[in-house]
């Protein structure tokens, strides 16, 4: 079957930048800025679905399930630095959120060949993760119609996996494939077909949410504290420090000293100082409440 790119939206040519190549500089960016700030109203359509898919991923990750992620191109890329940042920034093991693009691993640095029209190397990805129905498979794919990623999604769905599609044509294959739909239309890009920009900016918004959200519902966060932050240079010990005095407004050498204690656990030291504790019991207190801060402080008071 031909591929009718026409009927993409975001394939659409789009009548606010024909006359681009023509603007000066200043006038250039006006126009790339005015259509980047659609991009957040087009999520904000799709905040339903992703409170759903958040719903679904914290409770996997709560019942010995991970996140997986499938695109190819800026998609799978994306989706690969999401899953990368949340070791750093969340504490989590690697292989809790991941991210995989058709091509492999060369493929995040180059195009790979026809890579992203095989169903079957997703497949295989799935396969070698020993993908199952515990996990949350979220397709990336700005088309909605990618075969890299629906036979990933059909895949998941044999298995009893929950399936997510974030893509940015309405009624996509994709969309309608999935579990749960979320489909950011954000129209035609600044130059035409190159998806890496609206609909790129579109996918991260949600990806971040995805994970951010999923992660303060499995106690990741403190307030608006990234409690389990991974101390692995310089800057973030001193975000550490910081970040237990904030919490427990205690002063720099009390963190200090806690995180010492804790050997650099943030979380542990904030139950130390605010409930009065040995790091031995901050550290059994927080196992038994699953990491929520708030549950184990209420143990105590």
């Amino acid at each position: 079957m031909k591929l009718n790119l026409k009927q993409m939206v975001t394939e659409s040519r789009n009548k606010n930048t024909t006359n681009i190549d023509m603007l000066n500089t200043i006038d250039m960016v006006k126009v790339i800025n005015n259509e980047d700030k659609k991009v957040a109203l087009a999520v904000e359509k799709e905040l339903k679905n992703i409170a759903k898919a958040i719903d679904k991923i914290s409770y996997a990750f709560l019942n010995g399930g991970r996140l997986i992620y499938i695109g190819a191109g800026t998609s799978g890329r994306l989706g690969i630095l999401d899953a990368s940042e949340c070791p750093p920034t969340f504490g989590t093991p690697a292989e809790l959120v991941m991210g995989f693009i058709a091509g492999g691993k060369e493929a995040i640095l180059k195009a790979v060949e026809n890579a992203e029209d095989n169903k079957e190397l997703c497949i295989d990805d799935l396969k070698e993760i020993d993908f199952n129905s515990k996990d949350v498979l979220v397709g990336i794919a700005a088309s909605g119609r990618t075969p890299y990623v629906m036979g990933g999604i059909e895949y998941a769905k044999r298995l009893g996996g929950i399936t997510v599609g974030v893509s940015c044509n309405p009624d996509s294959i994709l969309a309608k494939s999935v579990k749960i739909p979320i489909s950011p239309v954000v129209g035609g890009e600044v130059v035409t077909g190159s998806s890496r920009l609206k609909a790129g900016t579109a996918q991260k918004l949600v990806l971040n949410m995805l994970t951010t959200g999923s992660m303060i519902k499995i106690g990741k966060v403190y307030g608006n504290l990234m409690v389990d932050v991974e101390a692995t240079n310089e800057k973030l010990v001193e975000r550490q420090k910081e970040i237990v005095m904030e919490a427990t407004d205690c002063n720099r050498e009390e963190a200090t000293s806690a995180l010492k204690d804790t050997e650099g656990h943030c979380k542990t030291a904030i139950l130390m100082i605010l409930g009065d504790l040995e790091a031995k019991e901050a550290k059994i207190l927080l196992l038994e409440k699953k990491g929520f801060i708030r549950d184990a402080l209420k143990m105590i008071k």
